[in-house]
């Protein structure tokens, strides 16, 4: 007489059992990670617009003024395709000066904020003239 091999029925549910609780419990921590990684292309582009905006602002010292109105991103040499990422695009950042003074201490004083996109947590970031990110 042969003996069979093979796993019985219970044996299998409690393999998916286990399968199924290691999946609840990796899910939202991968849910965290994606976020993270989002968010990673949103700060990287709100590093090099306020690379540029402090170069915008340090050309137009040189010549003794800032002249006329406030940067936009279109004024420091942004174009659409420039800050089109994965997940973020030019209308997803957002310029905020209140200060752009010569004699001024700092003389350049600004916020700059990213909306992510629908879903992504936090749902905005930004980041001062001072460097501090907040969420």
């Amino acid at each position: 007489m042969r003996e069979k091999k093979g796993f019985t029925l219970i044996e299998l549910m409690v393999v998916v059992a286990i399968v199924s609780i290691l999946a609840a419990v990796v899910v939202p921590m991968m849910k965290g990670r994606i976020d993270s990684a989002k968010w990673s292309e949103g700060k990287a582009a709100l590093g090099t617009i306020a690379t540029v905006l402090r170069g915008y602002a340090a050309e137009k010292r040189s010549a003794g003024t800032y002249g006329p109105g406030l940067p936009t991103l279109e004024t420091l040499g942004f174009s659409s395709e420039d800050l089109q990422g994965t997940y973020f695009s030019i209308s997803d950042y957002e310029v905020s000066i209140s200060s752009f003074n010569s004699s001024g201490t700092p003389e350049l004083t600004y916020t700059l904020t990213a909306t992510a996109p629908a879903g992504v947590i936090p749902p905005s970031v930004t980041l001062d003239n001072a460097g501090n990110w907040t969420p």
